[in-house]
């Protein structure tokens, strides 16, 4: 499997980026890795991670979740992470949404992780064309549960894959590789709800 390499450009003034950006810089200094040991791990070039930690591009999908994979976490535990302590009543206006403009896939942390509890909810958003895939869960055997809200997707979990519309909800426990991939010509929005077992 070859490197993966990124060249999206976070935009001017990008807090969320800038914080993310550090705190895979924290994770790897935790961990004692020299870049060349992190790009080993994660099959990401040691220049794109480089450039990641300086906050000089934003990661994809597919490259946040490998950084997920290696540091053990979910994206969006990762994701709350970089944000104050998320409050108990969590408005509209105050989610974290991150968007990957080269894949198509826009992610809300509707209800982030939060210490002491298993769950979190996510809303995602394909545009039509978009696949994104996974190497591997973050945390092996982490439960899913899928709920199409709107246009079509086929989700692929384990070497299986299943064809869901608007109203379908899939669930299963993840070990190995997925792929989130938009069906038809309109956007596809799901709920995605995630247990850490």
């Amino acid at each position: 499997m070859g490197n993966v390499e990124d060249s999206t450009t976070p935009a001017p003034g990008d807090d969320v980026e800038a914080r993310l950006a550090a705190r895979l810089a924290e994770l790897r200094a935790e961990r004692g890795w020299p870049l060349e040991e992190l790009a080993r791990r994660s099959e990401i070039s040691r220049s794109t991670l480089s450039r990641l930690e300086r906050g000089e591009i934003s990661p994809t999908a597919a490259l946040l979740g490998r950084l997920c994979v290696v540091y053990g976490r979910t994206m969006s535990r990762l994701l709350a992470e970089v944000e104050p302590e998320p409050p108990q009543v969590v408005r509209a206006g105050t989610q974290t949404v991150w968007r990957d403009e080269a894949s198509g896939f826009e992610r809300r942390s509707v209800s982030p992780p939060h210490p002491g509890l298993r769950g979190e909810v996510v809303e995602g958003n394909l545009r039509p064309g978009a696949d994104i895939a996974y190497d591997g869960p973050p945390v092996p055997g982490l439960e899913q549960h899928i709920w199409v809200l709107e246009g079509a997707v086929e989700i692929t979990a384990d070497g299986r894959a299943h064809e869901l519309a608007a109203g379908d909800c899939l669930r299963f426990r993840l070990w190995g590789r997925s792929r989130f991939r938009c069906l038809g010509s309109g956007p596809a929005r799901y709920v995605l709800l995630v247990v850490l077992p």
